[in-house]
This record gives structure tokens, sequence and C-alpha cells, in this order.
């Protein structure tokens, strides 16, 4: 089952979301800021990350830039969430070191298929639900 961790401070995106991504066969770690992130991505074993990029504490920005700069942890792939969806945000995200990027609100299937992509670039397979 692969697992994504869910850096998120919003309790209600992180309930849904949580949920859903269970139900679609998924293992989901959560934390609820940047620091955590970066902590939990370093030991959960996880497979990819979903960012949240207004995070407390550590931003999504700088959390993801600390995991791809750390060889323990530049290889997981990281999708960016987000609810700026202004011209150059994108941009932003995968120059911060994100390999994709997604806006709030999610619209799961979209999202899906995006991990789907990340596990599949690093050679995991996604669940079949």
């Amino acid at each position: 089952m692969p697992k994504i961790l869910l850096v998120e401070d919003n309790e209600m995106n992180r309930d849904m979301l949580s949920r859903r991504l269970t139900r679609k066969g998924y293992e989901v770690v959560i934390a609820v800021d940047g620091e955590e992130g970066i902590t939990l991505a370093g030991s959960s074993s996880c497979d990819v990350i979903l960012m949240d990029m207004s995070l407390p504490k550590v931003d999504g920005w700088e959390a993801t830039r600390r995991i791809k700069a750390d060889t323990a942890t530049s290889h997981l792939p990281v999708i960016a969430l987000t609810a700026h969806a202004m011209a150059g945000d994108r941009e932003q995200a995968l120059a911060a070191g994100c390999d994709d990027y997604d806006t709030k609100p999610i619209e799961l299937d979209r999202l899906l298929q995006k991990i789907s992509e990340q596990l599949l670039r690093t050679g995991k397979t996604p669940p079949t639900r």
C-alpha cells in the first residue's frame, strides 16, 4: 500500500483528504506544520508528499527546499497543494523543488492522477481502487 505524507494545517482539509485517500487504497501519515512535515519525510517511509504551501512554523516552500536538499529525502516526490492559483505560482512551486502542483479546492480525480504519475515515475505501483 503506497504511503502518502499529507502536510496540511487545516483540520477540515486534513480530515477530508485523508479519508478520501484511504478509501482509494493509500496509507496516509499526517503532519500539521512544515517542521513536522520535514521530520516525517525522513522517518515515515512515505512514497509521495502532498505539501500545503501555507503552513505555520515553516512554510511549504521552505519545507520542500529542505526535503529536497537532504540526500535521505531528496528522491521523494512532492506535490504542492495551494489555494494560490495566480500566474507564476506553479513555477514558484517547481522552483522550490516540488515535482507537481495542484490547486485547492482539491479535485480528487485530478489529484489521484498526479499521485499515480509520481508513484510510477519512482517505480511504485498505485492502488487499483
